[in-house]
Parts: C-alpha cells; structure tokens; sequence
C-alpha cells in the first residue's frame, strides 16, 4: 500500500482567461473547482493506475465530506485529523499563453494536539505501507520541524518519498528520504544558484544526495523530466500535447513514481511513467489528474535515454 500524508489541504479553484489584465476588469472563460492538495492528487494518480492508496492528514470540518466524497470517487480510503473551519481556497488562474498565475491562501491554524494526533495516526497507518509520501506546505501554526516529526515515525523499510520546499525541506532531510521531486526553480533554490544545462542540473541534485536522498526526479516542465541516483542518471522528454493545465503534474508524476517503485522497476521504467503522468494531466483541465487512457497513448510515444 502507498500512505499519502496531505498536511495542507486546499480547494483549487482553476480559472481560465483570455488574457490577465492587472488593475483591468477580467472576464472568466471557465472555472473549474477541485478538492485536493499535493498528497492527496498523489492519492488520486496512485488508484488510477490501478494500485491501493491511503491518504491521510489534516482536514477542515466545514469543507472535510467534499474531500472525501471526491477520494472516494476513485476508490482511495481515507482517515484525516479533523480541526474546526474551512479548507484555505487557492486561485489558478491560466490565459490563453498558458502561463499560470496563482495565489494561494493560508488557511485555518492547526494546534499542537491535532499536530500530535496526526503524528500518531501516520505512526499506526504507515505499518501497512511500503511507500509513504509527505508533500506540500504546512497550515498556520505548524512549523517546519513537523515534516522531520512525522516521517521520524514511519518504518525505515518504509520508502519515504517528499515534494516541498525551503525550510519543510530542510526538516524533511534530517530524517532517511528515498526520493524527491523538485522542479526546476525548486532544485535552483535549494542549490543555490541558475541552472540552464543538464550537467549543471545534475551537479545540483547532488546536494539532496550528499543528504542521503537516493532519487532525485528533476522535472523540467514542457522538457520532460530527469532522474538520478548520483552514479546513473536518466532523461526523458516529454510528448507534445494540448495544454489544458500545469497544475498538479508534478503530483502525477510522483504517483507513477510511487507505482513503479512498488513494483520494483529500473530507473529507466520508474522516469518514463513519470512523464507518462505527468504530462497526461496537463491535457485536462484544473486539477483534474490524468486518465488512464492518455498515460497509455503518451507511455507508447516517449522514450529514455541515459546520460
């Protein structure tokens, strides 16, 4: 089984416009409304690549049965620490270039005894599990240290997957990672400086394994995507699709991480579903994930090569 931890819920609220005028009135084209969150899209990826996920986390009451309702959809269990108010709401909004602008909230604040609570239910769910991931920023009140708390108490059999940044990071390093998920602007600020080749990517992902991290999964956007363990290192581009929307692609790429890692795969295996999912959900809309049938056709037209 593959445990998601989602410690920072939100509704994405995806809005679509001809152009972004700042200080002009803006008329929206569509809009579209999801449930999710970094881990919990993971949760979602991981069901519909015909694998058993569970997703737990922090959890608002007011917003906390659409969430679930929409987990149960694609057939993924659930058990959340509930605290009083509502889900924070982040904004996407996409013009006609696709370029992506958000904003996004920072919801309600989560105390220190539903801090505790959490740390105890991933402590008694993550027995049953060979994958954990933790991914996505934290609610008011929590400070980073609860990335490196919570994974502390998962099995070190257990491969521990995380995708966040600055000091969540940080946090999450002290503990044994297995694997991370930066993507470009993410790997340039934990390096520390401009990356434009892939020698120069590859030098920076070296900082995360010097950590202890055993996979690093660079994803480059519209150029695909890299993964290294420090002594191989592999590249995939990705197909040429109709963008609909970048968000939460990287999500999918970590679920078609989880997949492969559970099976056993190569490296080589492990890179191309990733970019199979990834790039299968920029054809949807919102945060709509990817289906099924659109990971198969892009799987059969991308290939990996080493370098």
């Amino acid at each position: 089984m593959i445990l998601t931890i989602c410690p920072n819920p939100s509704i994405d609220c995806t809005i679509e416009l001809d152009s972004l005028n700042v200080g002009k009135l803006n008329r929206i084209r569509s809009k579209v409304e999801t449930y999710s969150g970094k881990a919990l899209n993971v949760a979602k990826g991981v069901a519909r690549l015909g694998e058993k996920s569970m997703a737990t986390g922090f959890m608002f009451h007011n917003h906390g049965k659409l969430f679930e309702q929409a987990l149960d959809k694609d057939g993924v269990s659930h058990e959340f620490v509930y605290s009083e108010g509502g889900a924070r709401v982040n904004y996407k909004i996409i013009d006609k270039r696709s370029m992506l602008t958000e904003i996004n909230d920072k919801g309600e604040t989560v105390g220190r005894d539903k801090q505790l609570e959490l740390i105890e239910l991933v402590k008694r769910l993550s027995v049953d599990c060979n994958i954990a991931v933790m991914s996505g920023s934290l609610p008011n009140g929590v400070d980073p240290s609860f990335y490196n708390e919570v994974l502390s108490v998962i099995p070190d059999r257990v491969k521990k997957i995380v995708d966040t940044e600055t000091d969540n990071m940080v946090e999450a390093l002290k503990g044994k990672v297995f694997m991370v998920k930066p993507n470009l602007r993410e790997l340039e600020s934990f390096s520390g400086g401009t990356l434009h080749t892939r020698s120069e990517i590859l030098r920076a992902t070296y900082k995360y394994i010097d950590n202890g991290v055993e996979y690093v999964l660079v994803s480059l956007g519209a150029d695909g995507a890299i993964l290294t363990n420090g002594k191989e290192s592999y590249y995939c581009k990705s197909a040429n699709v109709a963008v609909n929307s970048t968000v939460g692609a990287g999500d999918c790429m970590v679920a078609a991480a989880c997949v492969q890692l559970e099976k056993d795969a190569d490296m080589s295996e492990l890179l191309r579903c990733s970019v199979s999912a990834g790039t299968a959900s920029i054809t949807t809309s919102g945060t709509n994930l990817f289906y099924r049938d659109k990971y198969d056709e892009i799987y059969s037209k991308i290939f990996v090569e080493k370098i």
